[in-house]
């Protein structure tokens, strides 16, 4: 059983919470996160420490109760540190480069693929096989990196594709190896 919901977060300095109803508003030097909570679990705000409570027993809002803790501990991560994703290009010819707020990949199609920079990240290309995706909203960072890693992801059988930096990739036997 998880005791995530029980953890309190402590709020570093710099940061400011503001709760009306179910939503929550946190400020933080990189930015300003907004996100609405459910109505069964409770927030306490004493100090600079913040504890949740939950109305019931219940599967569900036991589930809530854990969720909520973390998402809003990630709000705070967010505005204080921010959350960065790195993928690295594997392949013969894979690149990667900036045009203007647009990603160009290269990734053995017949055409380039263009990704537009969303709202809320910033996407960098150190290296023409290495891509950053950063930014203060987790889910945001790594839904984008996720999008960007479909676009070719890792095959089995040479390791070819886009994938996150340290991921491994199990590999195949082709149908020569017996």
């Amino acid at each position: 059983m998880s005791r995530i919901g029980y953890k309190t977060v402590t709020v570093p300095a710099g940061v400011e919470i503001k709760q009306d109803g179910n939503m929550v508003t946190v400020k933080g030097p990189k930015g300003e996160l907004t996100r609405e909570f459910s109505d069964q679990i409770s927030m306490k705000i004493e100090g600079d420490v913040v504890s949740f409570d939950r109305s019931a027993d219940d599967y569900k809002t036991k589930s809530l109760h854990g969720t909520t803790r973390a998402n809003f501990n990630n709000m705070v991560i967010g505005v204080t540190e921010g959350y960065k994703k790195q993928l690295e290009l594997r392949g013969v010819g894979y690149r990667a480069q900036m045009k203007g707020k647009t990603l160009v990949l290269n990734v053995g199609y017949s055409n380039p693929v263009e990704i537009a920079e969303e709202e809320g990240i910033s996407v960098e290309v150190p290296s023409n096989t290495e891509i950053t995706v950063s930014g203060i909203d987790k889910e945001v960072v790594g839904d984008a990196a996720a999008r960007i890693r479909a676009v070719r992801g890792p095959e089995p059988y040479k390791g070819k594709g886009i994938r996150y930096v340290g991921e491994f990739v199990a590999r195949k036997e082709g149908k020569t190896g017996k």
